[in-house]
């Protein structure tokens, strides 16, 4: 569990002392969550100023999550600590990445580096240590391209000074001019060929070794012949091999490509060029295959950026022109052509269209869209803005010209978002790949010391050193544990990409595996499981009057009112009255704040809840009228009275109704093996028990407090170990916090919740939820596959190269074969299919 010291002083500045109630305020937002292991103040330095002291595991939880929860209380971390994430260029597998991770965590001021094999490389760094032009510097001496200095522009957003703002950006600038043009290695490994060089030397390499050994049968066919092909097998097959060894020695590190050299330098010193080229041929072709699947994947991923247009149609006075995307402005009206993309998350102020919103909810069935009531109106990300009205960059539009109001500039937008968390992810690590690390480190040199005293071999057992050099070299080759570097990466990456393709964004490896292991399921009420607006579900008579007449009064009057209980009664009154005139009212006023009165065709009509009537004056409603409102109140109905002057007409009964696929989508969960399923609420428990019978959960909390919420996540935990929190991620973020996973639904356009969550719903669909749980089973399926496959090939080679049972080809065509064989497996996960 690693240890920061913060001084108080950076993170609160207007804070007098650590007794200071936001100092407490600021450690109770840290503690309890997830990856933060305990919040306290430490002693005091000799300067006399106190410090925060954090214990957390940067495996679960980064800095710039505790950043984040940081500055919600005035904090400001950034001016002691740098956090960055890098695009670079030229990583060639996952030891390659972990090398450059180790690398980076050895430099001074270094507080967590992270890198992925996709070539997203995550940095927590002490300014007073480090500075990003010394990290720069030292990923390009390790022959790496910066293909940006900052993936987003916010990193430069959050500085007290504009002097310090303007000093970042213009290193970034200078930083950006720096970086060569091209660097000695990609994915690809570029040469002659193009990209596919790597790939077409293995080929002909196979080939001049197949040639070679099938003349070697014929007679008449001189030796020199076959060995004049083994020996251009060698250069084609042996060409990148040798390059990124000779590279690794240079820095002092023995991958294993030197491995491989080695062997196969041993087996033609043996005379065994035919086996050498096989080795060369095969590992070759392996690495080939490996950059070609990691490309699919991480080129899945990449896909995200290329959503968004890089131009948008900008509206000014009455004239279009095109602009950059990164022009536009908050207020900017921007035209939007059929069957084109939209440039900048808006709301629509003209014209009406079907948008596909696929590539940021995940939702197969484009979205019809309507403009705004107000198109005048000055809308930001926080307005209350309906769905139909609101629309995604990297959208698409259907078949007519929609007018669009930009509500968030393109490096704020829900996609830009999207992506830089996708890329973050990228660098977060499973628990299981955690596991593999610390396994490498205690295995590769272990291996080593094996090799070493199996060369001394022939001095126990008779026989020649050549014997004993060769049996080690196979060692070797069956030891190497490239198939376990793969495995969970390459899963890991599949599955963030997979479910990022499906309007689901998991943020790294660990939510991704946890997500795999629940048992059971916390859900918040309102705007979760129910459609979080009050709809009337009931109209009862209580004198002479029809229905329709209780009604018609009932609209008459709750018109005057905006409460969002009076909007659902006309709302949904007049649907009912289908077109039928209502009445008109006047002289609207509260009454005891628990209801309203008016004037209406010149009688007084009251309506309210049982308490306003009990207080307003001696009529007060019969013990039958209470009973009939009490029953509705056991269904999980809201009630109001109607009272016309000194006779109670009827009663209205509401309800925030469940979502139509709330059931259908809590029998899938079940069918996965959810065991548990807890509604949390504050609603009375009449109202939670009835919500619970409709849809099918196993238990309801209701009367819940805030607070009270997070204390029922706490007591789930200890009674099913993994307890996932689905909230819409505002008002459930402290419960999200303490959950294993914090799952936030309808997160497109939501900054918070994107922020909060481990995992996002992008779209308000709760049916997407047995997706996201889907896919994390069966991605910890295929890593466990994986890990098997790793382990018990390298169980199987390592005794069967030992005794001999197996030669340097059989190795290495079985090392090769396990490699690939997890790498596809792995990217299984992007073909996964909603059900």
């Amino acid at each position: 569990m690693e240890k920061l010291k913060i001084e108080i002083s950076l993170l609160l500045p207007e804070v007098p002392d650590e007794k200071d109630c936001c100092v407490r305020e600021l450690m109770d937002r840290l503690q309890g969550r997830q990856g933060i292991e305990k919040v306290h103040i430490s002693s005091k330095t000799e300067m006399g100023i106190p410090q925060l002291c954090f214990h957390y595991n940067p495996d679960e939880i980064s800095m710039a999550r505790i950043e984040t929860l940081a500055r919600q209380t005035g904090a400001s971390l950034t001016e002691k600590f740098g956090h960055r994430l890098l695009a670079v260029d030229g990583i060639r597998h996952a030891r390659h990445a972990r090398h450059l991770e180790q690398t980076l965590r050895r430099l001074e001021g270094m507080l967590q580096a992270s890198v992925a094999p996709t070539g997203m490389v995550w940095l927590e760094f002490d300014r007073a240590g480090t500075s990003e032009t010394e990290i720069i510097s030292i990923l390009r001496k390790e022959g790496l391209e910066v293909k940006k200095a900052s993936v987003s522009e916010k990193d430069y957003t959050h500085q007290t000074g504009e002097g310090v703002a303007a000093a970042e950006a213009e290193e970034r600038k200078r930083l950006e001019k720096k970086i060569e043009p091209h660097s000695d290695h990609t994915h690809e490994h570029g040469g002659v060929f193009g990209k596919n060089t790597e790939l077409i030397f293995s080929i002909i390499c196979g080939v001049l070794l197949g040639t070679g050994f099938g003349l070697s049968f014929v007679e008449g066919v001189p030796d020199w012949v076959s060995l004049s092909l083994y020996i251009g097998a060698y250069f084609f097959g042996g060409f990148f091999t040798t390059k990124e060894a000779v590279e690794e020695i240079l820095k002092k590190n023995f991958e294993i490509d030197f491995l491989m050299l080695v062997a196969a330098i041993g087996a033609a010193i043996l005379g065994e060029w035919a086996e050498g080229a096989l080795l060369l041929f095969l590992f070759s072709m392996g690495h080939a295959l490996e950059h070609y699947a990691m490309n699919k994947a991480r080129k899945s991923i990449e896909a995200l950026a290329e959503l968004a247009p890089k131009t948008a149609l900008l509206k000014l006075d009455g004239k279009t022109e095109e602009v950059g995307i990164e022009t536009l402005r908050l207020g900017d009206v921007i035209v939007v052509k059929p069957n084109s993309k939209i440039s900048a998350d808006g709301v629509v102020v003209k014209g009406r269209s079907s948008v596909n919103q696929a590539p940021i909810t995940g939702e197969s069935v484009p979205v019809d869209k309507m403009p705004v009531a107000s198109p005048e109106k000055a809308y930001s990300p926080e307005s209350d803005i309906e769905d139909e009205s609101r629309v995604f960059s990297g959208t698409i539009n259907g078949n007519n010209t929609l007018e669009i109001k930009v509500i968030k500039e393109a490096k704020d937008s829900t996609l830009s978002r999207l992506v830089q968390l996708v890329n973050e992810a990228q660098t977060q690590k499973s628990p299981t790949q955690r596991f593999t690390d610390k396994f490498e480190k205690y295995f590769v040199p272990s291996v080593l010391l094996l090799v070493v005293l199996l060369n001394f071999a022939f001095l126990v057992v008779d026989e020649p050193f050549s014997a004993s050099f060769y049996r080690a070299m196979a060692v070797l080759v069956a030891a190497s544990p490239c198939a376990l570097a793969i495995s969970t990466p390459s899963a890991v990456l599949s599955g963030v990409a997979r479910a990022a393709r499906g309007g689901v964004l998991i943020k790294g490896g660990r939510p991704l595996e946890d997500l795999g292991v629940l048992t059971a399921l916390a859900f918040d009420k309102t705007g979760t499981l129910t459609e979080g607006k009050p709809k009337l579900t009931n109209v009862v008579a209580l004198d002479d009057l029809s229905e329709e007449e209780i009604l018609k009064k009932a609209v008459a009057v709750e018109a005057l009112s905006d409460h969002p209980l009076a909007k659902a009664v006309v709302r949904d009154g007049k649907e009912r009255l289908k077109g039928t005139p209502v009445p008109h009212a006047e002289d609207l006023e509260a009454v005891l704040g628990k209801g309203i009165k008016a004037t209406l065709e010149g009688n007084k009509v009251y309506i309210g809840n049982l308490a306003l009537f009990e207080e307003l004056d001696e009529i007060k409603p019969p013990q039958e009228i209470i009973g009939k409102v009490q029953s509705l109140e056991a269904d999980g109905n809201t009630t109001m009275l109607v009272r016309e002057n000194d006779s109670y007409i009827g009663i209205i009964a509401l309800m925030d109704t469940p979502r139509a696929a709330a059931k259908a989508t809590l029998e899938a969960l079940k069918k996965l093996g959810i065991k548990r399923m807890v509604m949390l609420t504050g609603d009375n428990q009449k109202v939670a028990d009835a919500v619970a019978r409709e849809i099918g959960l196993t238990d309801a909390w209701g009367g819940l407090l805030p607070e009270e919420k997070v204390a029922a996540i706490k007591e789930l935990r200890q009674q099913e170990s993994k307890v996932a929190m689905v909230g819409d991620g505002v008002n459930d973020a402290p419960a999200m916090a303490n959950s294993t996973v914090g799952i936030a639904m309808g997160a497109a356009g939501s900054d918070v919740a994107l922020e909060t969550a481990d995992i996002a719903l992008m779209s308000d669909k709760l049916e997407n939820l047995p997706f996201a749980i889907g896919l994390s089973r069966m991605s910890k399926r295929i890593i466990k596959q994986n890990l098997w496959v790793s382990l018990g090939i390298v169980a199987l080679l390592i005794p069967s190269t030992i005794l001999g049972l197996a030669n340097i080809g059989v190795a290495v065509l079985i090392h090769e074969g396990s490699t690939l064989l997890v790498v596809f497996n792995a990217l299984r996960l992007l073909a996964y299919k909603k059900k």
